[in-house]
């Protein structure tokens, strides 16, 4: 399953420059872990990073001018970072598969001449087989809508970094000249009709295109939560359903396909998450009279059952969680906001590791993206798992790693859990 190795975000609201994990051109930094932690206090960013992902996911599905709009995000003066004027800039570094080379995504959205948002540069770039020096390949390269593609899995003839649209299309004319050259078969000149949305929405529906399909497959798949309690006791229409969406109001939908499809493996599921929330001892489903489906909760001590809707807010938190996790074809890529909300303390632990466990244990296991500022859960990472979010003298985010910090990493070795440094201000900026 695809991994995220890195990523960059530059003027995304209080994100004016930051860096996770590994890029192309940062080859001395460590890969993102399978699961990545954000800490941080109150008001440093930690929401609009968990946000920075859903708006890319938002541009590919909806065009940028309905992202920067969706969401209560106000547009896209509101999102680019105060006083500045530079484009909103993406670079997403991650691998197909465990095996393959890295692939390169940057997508910068800038404003017209009337205001109104617009894809100004997307590229995809990947390096030849073999070269582990020098720039990427660019097979996908589009400035204000307009450049060049090349179809299948493997590159052509190099483009230069920084050619300009003019260069591209003389390059391009020079390829259809070179009558001998196989690579110029391969190459195509292309022209999006709205330049508001991604080049990667339409090359990525097209045959010809498996690497630029595959990664749209992928942002396609993300997973971001919104999961509210409220939601998840609303009673919906009988009718299974594949997967949990953001907010969480089709549980009991989801826990009919999986009794329907997976039988025998779901009651294992069912026991398993029932050992690992406190009180419950079995969970099942019952169709109302009117062909509504009811979430059972079977409480140890009682003989009637709890239904969601009597259910406290941790605990359909949890079965949530658990459930999409065992999810047997899970999202690549899942994105929690705070999963501490409404849970006891000495639950964070457990859900930390099994989160953990999850992102470890399949090979086509999800990769997580936490975010967090409660050390009962943080007790549970490990310094490389996770990131310190703080604000710059300048009002600006900045981001550094646990594991950066020779000292913190010595004292999680010596055994201190690093959410009780935290606690103790151990990984402020010192």
């Amino acid at each position: 399953m695809a991994k995220i190795e890195g990523v960059r975000i530059k003027n995304y609201r209080v994100l004016r420059d930051v860096t996770i994990g590994k890029l192309w051109n940062a080859q001395q930094a460590e890969p993102l872990t399978p699961m990545t932690a954000v800490i941080g206090k109150n008001g440093v960013g930690k929401s609009t990073l968990f946000d920075a992902f859903g708006f890319l996911a938002d541009c590919l599905k909806l065009g940028v001018e309905e992202a920067c709009d969706s969401k209560g995000r106000g547009g896209f003066d509101r999102i680019r970072s105060q006083g500045k004027k530079e484009p909103i800039e993406f670079q997403i570094y991650y691998k197909q598969e465990r095996t393959t080379r890295p692939i390169t995504y940057e997508l910068a959205i800038d404003a017209d001449n009337t205001g109104r948002p617009y894809v100004k540069v997307e590229r995809l770039r990947q390096r030849r087989k073999g070269q582990k020096h020098g720039w990427p390949f660019s097979f996908l390269m589009l400035n204000d809508g307009k450049g060049i593609v090349w179809k299948g899995q493997e590159q052509g003839r190099q483009v230069d970094e920084g050619q300009t649209s003019f260069d591209l299309f003389k390059l391009i004319a020079e390829l259809e000249t070179e009558t001998q050259a196989e690579e110029s078969k391969e190459t195509e000149i292309i022209e999006l009709q709205d330049k508001r949305k991604l080049g990667i929405a339409t090359l990525g529906a097209l045959k010809q295109h498996p690497r630029i399909a595959a990664f749209r497959e992928f942002i396609e798949g993300w997973y971001l939560s919104y999961f509210t309690p409220d939601a998840a006791r609303s009673l919906p229409l009988a009718g299974p359903q594949r997967h949990l969406n953001i907010h969480g109001d089709n549980l009991g939908n989801v826990v009919q396909f999986m009794e329907r499809e997976y039988s025998k493996r779901f009651q294992n599921i069912l026991k398993l998450i029932a050992e690992k929330i406190p009180g419950i001892d079995r969970i099942d489903t019952e169709l109302s009279p009117d062909k509504r489906l009811l979430l059972r909760f079977n409480d140890r001590g009682f003989n009637d059952p709890f239904y969601a809707q009597q259910m406290s807010d941790g605990t359909l938190k949890v079965f949530a969680y658990l459930l999409l996790l065992e999810d047997p074809a899970p999202p690549p890529f899942i994105c929690i906001e705070e999963p501490e909300n409404g849970l006891y303390h000495k639950l964070l632990e457990t859900l930390a590791t099994e989160f953990r466990d999850h992102a470890t244990g399949k090979r086509n296991a999800p990769q997580l993206f936490i975010t967090t500022h409660q050390p009962y859960f943080v007790d549970a990472l490990s310094p490389d798992e996770t990131w310190i979010l703080e604000k710059s003298p300048y009002g600006f985010s900045a981001i550094r790693r646990a594991s950066d910090d020779a000292v913190v990493k010595a004292m999680v070795e010596e055994g201190l859990p690093l959410g009780g440094l935290w606690y103790s201000d151990y990984l402020d900026g010192r």
